[in-house]
């Protein structure tokens, strides 16, 4: 049975929490951060980027630490942490809207940086193939979380929640997948490319058409000047020197191909699906349903192809409901008259199988 829940269009309330969580006081961005930060007029994003940190994280694969960049937990709590991984060549400012309502609701909340992607440090760039990714980030959990988590990956990010899963089953106590990009077999042709094509193909994705295209391909009815500001958020990353090397890396390594994990995830799932998603087809979503052994799938309507952005209320509810928070009575407050409702399922015919570029 395929449910979807209704989706007011709603941003984070203006509770005395979300006060103290979204005063932006002048531009107490860290140092590192590229210095375009400062021309995001998104106050969410704004907020968000000033709790980016470096953490130093050993790898096996490095001389030395690489100093990782995430987004820690304002507080503690004895349940499972959530873990925020974010989609191809994107950041943690993807979860701009999500992670705050998450730890308004009480829950331990990361937001991570895969390697390669996002603000850390690679000036001495490591190797950023698949196994490297999947290596970085379980020792920045064994060295920073140290506890079973609830693992949620959206777009590419759900095929590194997979890989991650299967790999690490100790570490994962529940997967969510969002509009889940886990059926691409890799990078293609892309990984034999000549090495002068792949940059300039790599210098394509970094264009401002590209972006602005990719955010109408998975937006509702996206306006002018938030498609371009979005688009300055999720291009940000993308201002650092070694960005293309590592992206150049990760492409012709191979990239993803998870389809034979899918059925080896031990993990109860929560499948999340936009229902107007024009990137991947929801045909997908209901394939990933039936090969995934415990696993249930909810759709949003009237949304896209990232509801932790595009509906960040509508995500984080069902997030909540599957983690056991939904009885948190300031959750209850916040998201009052979400209650799913149980329709038909409705797919899209959308032929369409590419990864988001707007991130």
């Amino acid at each position: 049975m395929l449910t979807r829940t209704a989706s007011p269009v709603l941003v984070p309330t203006k509770s005395k929490a979300h006060v103290k969580l979204f005063t932006v006081q002048g531009s107490n961005f860290p140092s590192f951060l590229p210095k375009e930060v400062e021309n995001i007029k998104d106050p969410f994003a704004r907020r968000l980027a000033t709790r980016i940190e470096r953490l130093p994280v050993s790898v096996g694969f490095a001389d030395r630490s690489i100093m990782s960049s995430c987004v820690k937990p304002l507080i503690q709590s004895e349940r499972s942490p959530v873990v925020l991984l974010h989609g191809f060549d994107s950041s943690c400012l993807e979860w701009r809207y999500t992670f705050p309502l998450l730890e308004e609701a009480g829950l331990e909340t990361w937001a991570v940086d895969i390697l390669g992607w996002g603000f850390s440090d690679l000036e001495r760039l490591p190797s950023c193939d698949v196994a490297s990714k999947r290596d970085h980030l379980y020792r920045l959990w064994k060295s920073y979380i140290r506890r079973p988590i609830i693992l949620i990956g959206p777009s590419l990010g759900a095929a590194i929640a997979i890989d991650f899963a299967v790999n690490h089953p100790e570490a994962v106590e529940k997967l969510v997948l969002i509009d889940a990009s886990v059926y691409t077999e890799d990078t293609g042709n892309l990984a034999k490319l000549p090495r002068a094509v792949a940059y300039a193909g790599v210098y394509l994705l970094r264009s401002t058409p590209l972006r602005l295209y990719g955010n109408l391909l998975a937006f509702n009815g996206l306006p002018l000047n938030t498609n371009i500001d979005w688009m300055n958020v999720g291009r940000l990353h993308c201002l650092y020197p070694w960005w293309k090397d590592a992206t150049v890396n990760f492409m012709n390594s191979g990239g993803y191909n998870v389809s034979a994990l899918i059925k080896k995830v031990k993990q109860k799932t929560l499948i999340i699906w936009g229902e107007d998603d024009q990137i991947i087809s929801n045909k997908l979503a209901v394939r990933l349903h039936c090969e995934l052994p415990d696993a249930v799938i909810r759709q949003i309507p009237d949304c896209g192809h990232l509801p932790h952005v595009e509906k960040p209320n509508s995500a984080t509810k069902l997030i909540l409901d599957f983690v056991g928070e939904d009885s948190n009575n300031e959750a209850q407050s916040v998201f009052s008259g979400l209650n799913p409702v149980t329709i038909s399922s409705k797919f899209l015919q959308v032929g369409i199988q590419l990864e988001t570029l707007i991130f």
